[in-house]
């Protein structure tokens, strides 16, 4: 009886270790078919990067020329607006970052929502930049006003879609891949933007005007009037409406691929962290030293680049001669940064992520001299710009690449802190643009003060000089500033797959905890 008696209970103690094992099995795999996305899920992810660049680029490419030459402001007051604009941009970021962390999970999530909601706004104020009102006196109070909401308005987009990555996916795998993809597709929309605004506008350039010293030298005024006859300034503000209103129907057709094709995880069954005040946000991020060091290099390599966006086009049409070419040279910079996107993320996934920021800025650095140093050549100039596109990928690539690094080390020094992913990201693009409406305020008003002629055939030598500094030795020694602080930043690829490891282990915890407590509640 005894015998038997053991003899069953070592028989349903087998059979319940091997239920429990194969649950263990099937629960373990569904864990990790659950987190991994498939490559359509990843596209349309990384369409919804797109209208942000795309907008992104036509600004910083065209907005200091059209507000110059186009809707012919002043350049202290074309800098007023660039900087305003830049300035309102970098305070939303963290204003909206704060909401979205403390906005409720709705059906559709929590991201989500803030997209479908700022899309036809942000379309609308958009086309609105591009036009030029029919009166004089309000000019600078309209294309502030339009360019500020219109950056609100792309805040609200942004800072929950950049947030978003750490809400696709609970692995950093996954996540890397899908940054990717979103990367290749962000370079993809700079190449669009640039090429719809830059190619409608160039085919209806209006030629430049001859200031008293260029009276005398006709065939240096024809060289830049190369034009089509009868093209007027009205021809020019038309091409830039028709170009905006392309780009505003792409961005909503963007938002709509993400919409359908992306779903957002809910958070894990951690309790959300009690909402906090807008200082004590502040004090949360800047108190984590990772991250604080990673916002510093991208902030003087990202400023670097802004200023060469900010200046290049006004650069080749003033300085090099290339007025009716410099939509082209800045669409050669676009392609090759497109195409350089695949090998930076094998780069950094052979060789680390702080190699490659070393290796892609300081690629970039030569190219920036030497274009500034040649004679006006077209050739030269082209090659130069397909080489610094290399450079310019790994600025686009890299900085999102490295940030969940920092929020899954933030998560794994403070386990009990959750829910605050968008206040790294709001915080992140908070100093980068804030930075760079600075510089673009700073380098149209030196443009100012060089005595830069709107429009004219060609500029005084002052402006000449002001401009090389600001495509070329300014970005170069904010980039070397970047990357000495970069040498100080402590997440490398050994601490990185650790705080991978630890996290997944947490997760696992998470789930078992949240198996047993369902086993238990079945029971009862």
């Amino acid at each position: 009886m005894a015998k038997g008696e053991g003899v069953e209970q070592y028989s349903n103690a087998s059979l319940l270790n091997k239920s429990v094992n194969a649950d263990e099995i099937k629960l373990a795999r569904k864990r990790e078919h659950g987190n991994r996305l498939s490559v359509c899920s990843k596209i349309c992810y990384a369409i919804g990067g797109a209208p942000y660049q795309m907008t992104g680029c036509a600004l910083g490419f065209f907005l200091q020329i059209y507000l110059l030459d186009v809707a012919q402001l002043d350049p202290f007051y074309a800098s007023i607006i660039l900087f305003g604009g830049r300035a309102w941009d970098a305070v939303t970021d963290p204003t909206v970052g704060f909401l979205v962390s403390r906005s409720p999970w709705t059906r559709i999530g929590r991201m989500l929502p803030w997209i479908v909601l700022s899309t036809p706004l942000a379309v609308l104020s958009y086309f609105l930049i591009w036009y030029v009102p029919p009166f004089e006196d309000h000019k600078v109070i309209w294309y502030l006003f339009f360019y500020c909401l219109f950056q609100s308005l792309q805040t609200c987009f942004h800072v929950p879609y950049s947030a978003l990555t750490m809400f696709i996916s609970s692995e950093q795998k996954e996540r890397d891949s899908a940054t990717a993809y979103r990367m290749t597709v962000e370079v993809l929309g700079t190449v669009l933007g640039t090429a719809i605004q830059g190619q409608i506008v160039g085919m209806a350039n209006a030629p430049c005007l001859p200031g008293p010293g260029d009276v005398a030298n006709h065939s240096y005024i024809g060289a830049f009037n190369q034009t089509e006859p009868g093209i007027s300034l009205d021809h020019t503000k038309n091409a830039y409406m028709i170009a905006s209103g392309i780009i505003g129907l792409i961005y909503v057709l963007c938002a709509i691929v993400l919409f359908f094709g992306v779903k957002e995880q809910k958070e894990s069954c951690r309790p959300r962290s009690e909402p906090m005040s807008f200082v004590q946000g502040i004090k949360l991020v800047m108190g984590h030293g990772p991250y604080v060091k990673l916002v510093m290099v991208f902030l003087f390599t990202s400023l670097a680049f802004m200023l060469l966006e900010g200046n290049f086009a006004l650069f080749c049409s003033s300085t090099l001669g290339f007025r009716n070419d410099f939509q082209n040279i800045l669409l050669v910079i676009m392609l090759s940064a497109t195409l350089a996107i695949p090998f930076w993320q094998w780069f950094l996934t052979r060789f680390g992520k702080k190699t490659a920021v070393y290796t892609g800025s300081l690629s970039v650095v030569p190219f920036m001299i030497l274009v500034v140093c040649i004679k006006s050549n077209l050739i030269v100039t082209y090659i130069c710009s397909f080489a610094a596109g290399v450079g310019v990928a790994a600025a686009f690539l890299l900085p999102w690449s490295m940030l969940p690094d920092v929020v899954d080390d933030f998560q794994v020094q403070n386990p009990n802190s959750t829910g605050h992913e968008a206040l790294f990201y709001s915080f992140y693009v908070f100093f980068t643009k804030f930075a760079s409406g600075v510089s673009l305020g700073i380098s149209t008003l030196s443009l100012d003060f060089a005595g830069y002629i709107s429009r004219g055939c060609s500029q005084p030598e002052e402006v000449a000089l002001t401009l090389k500094m600001l495509v070329s030795a300014a970005p170069v020694i904010l980039i070397i500033i970047g990357l000495c602080i970069l040498y100080s930043y402590p997440i490398d690829e050994e601490r990185r797959q650790g705080n991978r490891k630890l996290l997944q282990e947490q997760r696992d915890n998470e789930a078992d905890s949240e198996t047993e407590s369902t086993e238990l509640a079945n029971v009862v």
